[in-house]
């Protein structure tokens, strides 16, 4: 139905076209006819009137040869056209999809980019707390081998004191002795002694 509508439409528009010029030319014709040219006149008014025959006929053999091509040109661009706008409808519609779908994407990877920020924040803070718990018992555990350590050697350092006190006392003790016992005294005491010795064994 539109086909015959815009093919009826083109043939109106060359009908017309035709019929402008036959009417151009008659006026032309009458115009020079009453203008009274003379021989002249006339001899350009038949070369005119040939011309426009000529004009009219090789028009309308155009129009008979031509005009199916060129009604399934126009009408074959027409669909043409129409199919590219489809088309185009369709890519943009396939185009707005595609948009929404990244749009979601995007939107989803973002959330979960979020989800596991928040979750690296969470384990940095449960292990910084991890780190803080395994410094204070590792400077407690130092404190505590320190005061073993620091106990050890003051036992070790009284043990020496001890040890030292009692070679003094008896170095003074000896020193006492020697000057406090004679040697009568002394050759008595050693005297005793072996003879001690002698009964043990």
């Amino acid at each position: 139905m539109k086909r015959e509508s815009a093919g009826n439409g083109i043939s109106r528009i060359l009908t017309g076209a035709l019929s402008f010029a036959v009417l151009m030319s008659l006026a032309v014709s009458a115009a020079y006819a009453s203008g009274g040219g003379g021989e002249e006149g006339h001899g350009v008014m038949i070369d005119y009137a040939w011309r426009m025959l000529n004009f009219i006929v090789l028009a309308f053999l155009l129009y008979k040869l031509t005009w199916k091509k060129m009604k399934e040109f126009f009408i074959g661009r027409r669909e043409g056209i129409k199919t590219s706008l489809e088309e185009a409808v369709k890519a943009k519609e396939e185009a707005e999809k595609k948009y929404r779908e990244y749009e979601e994407r995007l939107a989803k990877a973002t959330s979960e980019i979020e989800g596991i920020s928040a979750m690296i924040r969470a384990q940095g803070a449960a292990e910084k707390e991890k780190l803080i718990e395994s410094a204070k018992k590792t400077a407690e555990k130092m404190k505590e081998d320190s005061q073993a350590r620091i106990d050890q050697e003051v036992k070790k350092a009284g043990s020496q004191l001890r040890l030292e006190a009692a070679r003094l006392a008896v170095e003074m003790a000896e020193e006492m002795l020697s000057r406090t016992i004679k040697k009568e005294d002394h050759d008595k005491m050693v005297k005793d002694s072996l003879d001690r010795m002698v009964k043990l064994n």
